[in-house]
């Protein structure tokens, strides 16, 4: 099985777990003289079950990511670092081009001459530039990633 099929069954187990877990929920209690829509201990041991699963997906996925070595050098868990902190740098750096330029505060327009004006401390063109080339990296860094978990067979247990 190829990296990818793993991280798809990944998140189908996360999605099942979840509605489970809902249903185990509406189902744990139910009024006197009523019958429950379903048996919320077999709904809580399929969950268990899926659970299990999913545990068993997390650590191959894991292994697999801490042993690959991917181009440029570095495993892919070192790429899945890179991508993550770059997203954060790009969210900072965004933000802080957008405060400066005053895009997030409505009404700060000034009415007449005598009222303070409002002035940028930061440079927002350049913090603009830096967000191009954080983004451009992110893309990059993406599609390695990408592409390595289709080419990498999932290291079993």
């Amino acid at each position: 099985m190829k990296l990818a099929e793993a991280l798809a069954q990944r998140a189908a187990a996360v999605r099942q777990v979840e509605q489970l877990r809902a249903r185990v929920v509406g189902s744990a209690r139910y009024q006197e003289g009523e019958e429950p829509a379903e048996n919320a201990a077999e709904v809580l041991a399929q969950a268990g079950e899926v659970l299990d699963e999913l545990e068993r997906l997390i650590r191959q996925i894991n292994r697999t990511n801490s042993t690959v070595l991917i181009e440029g050098g570095g495993t892919l868990t070192d790429a899945l670092a890179r991508r993550d902190v770059l997203r954060l740098r790009h969210s900072v750096t965004t933000a802080a081009a957008d405060a400066a330029s005053g895009r997030d505060q409505r009404g700060a327009v000034r009415q007449l001459r005598s009222e303070l004006r409002i002035l940028s401390a930061l440079p927002v063109a350049e913090l603009r530039a830096q967000a191009d080339v954080l983004a451009k990296e992110i893309r990059e860094v993406d599609t390695l990633i990408q592409r390595t978990n289709w080419e990498i067979d999932l290291i079993e247990d």
